[in-house]
């Protein structure tokens, strides 16, 4: 378990890192590029966020647990996710097509994210947007020979194991102050949100997902997997630090 200030610490060292060779030429055959390009133009808008409503969570949360930190913290994890989306939005320049302005399925999230004031909504959200998101841009990855397409995502997974790990951590700082009913309920609004993100974000994104060779079976395995993975840390590390206190 990391602190606030440990985390802060890594964004900022984090944001000096470039793992991304921009001298490499764009190169995507154009049955590459038609298998994609949809995807690849919405998650760049879903990244460009500014995150208003987060940090509006987060700075209410951070007063109440009196830990400024952490509000830094969320600020940071934000503009690497900008930065994410200007990488990407550089990317779609640079093969010539337009950014988008407006994606139902990016509308749709600003609206429930427009609502959403409380801190255990936005870190299991993120928590599972985050896990769809490794997937995901490993597939874009694998989709296409692009060798400046491949530095791109790898960059960005390597910083989403991170913020799930960020993630992960608040989550079990937020559960263990539940009460055992509220735990219980808990459980089943995360696995409801779940199930219905999983299935919106395959929706709109199958096509780039079966470019990089994950078929539905396969995604809903590997979200399963990590979503369940996420639930059994905070549940493993709650019991380990009640033995622990006893």
């Amino acid at each position: 378990m990391h602190d606030s200030p440990f985390w802060v610490n890594h964004f900022k060292d984090n944001l000096t890192k470039k793992r991304i060779n921009w001298s490499l030429q764009p190169n995507l055959s154009a049955e590459e590029k038609e298998a994609i390009l949809y995807s690849l133009q919405a998650w760049q808008l879903g990244e460009t966020s500014d995150g208003v409503h987060l940090l509006h969570a987060a700075t209410r949360y951070a007063k109440k647990i009196k830990d400024p930190d952490y509000l830094e913290a969320v600020q940071l994890f934000i503009k690497e996710e900008q930065k994410h989306g200007r990488n990407l939005g550089c990317y779609i320049d640079r093969i010539k097509e337009q950014r988008k302005k407006k994606d139902w399925g990016d509308t749709l999230f600003r609206k429930i994210r427009y609502f959403n004031q409380s801190m255990e909504l936005w870190t299991i959200a993120v928590i599972i947007v985050e896990s769809a998101a490794q997937i995901f841009y490993q597939a874009l990855h694998d989709a296409t020979n692009c060798q400046l397409l491949k530095s791109i995502c790898r960059d960005i997974t390597i910083d989403e194991a991170h913020h799930i790990k960020f993630q992960n951590e608040r989550m079990l700082i937020i559960f263990q102050n539940k009460s055992f009913y509220n735990k219980a309920f808990s459980i089943g609004v995360y696995s409801i949100l779940f199930f219905f993100t999983i299935h919106a974000i395959w929706f709109g994104h199958h096509r780039a997902f079966k470019a990089g060779g994950i078929v539905k079976k396969e995604f809903m395995r590997m979200m399963y997997f990590k979503f369940f993975s996420s639930l059994k840390y905070i549940h493993s590390n709650f019991a380990n630090t009640r033995m622990n206190f006893a």
